[in-house]
């Protein structure tokens, strides 16, 4: 069962026609991602889009408080914001999802170290 897709607002579909098409699916998975919690601060919402400081970074050189919400974004914003996710290797891209080494949403090992790695033994 999936989920239903929010509709995009003005600006996010402003700036995903600004986009090449080839680009239309990767912007409308940034902002579904987005768009998911739209009552939930930018800040929080897009740690999990822009893994460390680089969301941080990116709402203090958009002007944006960490408090503001997905409503608050223009569509200057959205192309800011897709331009920064594009470019920043850690950020989930479509990439990772299909033979990459990140699996979304699940753990890179079942016993929490490096795949092929074993825990050391314990002796009793």
């Amino acid at each position: 069962m999936s989920r239903p897709v929010r509709p995009l607002g003005a600006a996010a579909t402003a700036a995903r026609a600004a986009l090449p098409p080839s680009e239309a699916d990767a912007f409308d998975r940034l902002a579904s991602a987005v768009l998911a919690s739209p009552g939930a601060p930018l800040g929080a919402v897009l740690r999990a889009q822009l893994p460390g400081p680089t969301g941080v970074r990116w709402l203090r050189t958009a002007g944006l408080p960490p408090t503001a919400r997905a409503s608050a974004l223009t569509t200057e914003h959205w192309l800011s914001l897709y331009g920064c996710w594009q470019k920043d290797p850690s950020a989930p891209h479509r990439s990772h999802a299909r033979g990459g080494t990140l699996q979304r949403g699940r753990r890179p090992s079942a016993h929490g170290h490096a795949p092929g790695a074993l825990a050391a033994p314990r002796w009793q």
